[in-house]
């Protein structure tokens, strides 16, 4: 199959990955993809939302062939309906792949040409950003001190370390404590860096 051209925004829950994804989903020749969206989007009266709405009120993560046939029947409905154009268009993937097992499960479909890394190093300040985003989006089992603390080490244990399975030349660190719109700014020199590396390739 052909793959999609992606690029991942990677980093602590909190970090600020929706917000950036939003941001340059924006943009023509972008297509944002937030896993979390996906997976809320199943109804929570059938079986399998209630099931991934437990994975989700405890802290946990959903299993990684779940997520991933659900992501891909999700692009796939997309390219259908039109808002997602793998001619013209980047994946911009936010929540996955997860952990190395989802990395190598989306191999066959995906095409990394960057992996910007948000790095945060206070955990106070994820953890005041992730109770704002539950309040504002009403969703307070996320609220909770000691799911957002199972988050934060699922992510320092089973997905930080998926940075090295991808090339170092890919990754590209970015201070998400600074302002959104510098953090923006230096996503975007990334990804122009990396259309004049293939422009000349």
């Amino acid at each position: 199959m052909k793959k999609y051209n992606a690029y991942i925004l990677f980093g602590a829950p909190g970090c600020g990955k929706g917000t950036q994804g939003r941001a340059l989903g924006t943009l023509p020749g972008f297509f944002h993809c937030a896993c979390g969206d996906v997976i809320r989007s199943i109804s929570p009266g059938t079986p399998l939302g209630e099931k991934l709405a437990g994975y989700s009120s405890r802290g946990e993560l959903v299993p990684d062939e779940i997520t991933i046939e659900l992501w891909k029947t999700y692009i796939v409905q997309c390219v259908q309906a039109g808002s997602f154009n793998p001619e013209a268009d980047r994946l911009l993937l936010d929540g996955i792949p997860r952990n190395t097992s989802q990395a190598r499960l989306l191999e066959d479909a995906i095409h990394v040409e960057g992996v910007f890394h948000l790095q945060c190093d206070n955990r106070f300040e994820l953890v005041t950003r992730l109770r704002r985003r539950a309040t504002r989006e009403s969703r307070l089992d996320d609220a909770k001190e000691e799911v957002i603390l199972r988050r934060l080490e699922i992510f320092e244990t089973t997905t930080q370390p998926l940075l090295e399975f991808y090339q170092p030349s890919v990754v590209h660190s970015i201070n998400s404590q600074q302002c959104p719109t510098k953090v923006l700014y230096e996503i975007l020199g990334h990804v122009q860096n990396s259309f004049n590396v293939q422009l000349s390739s």
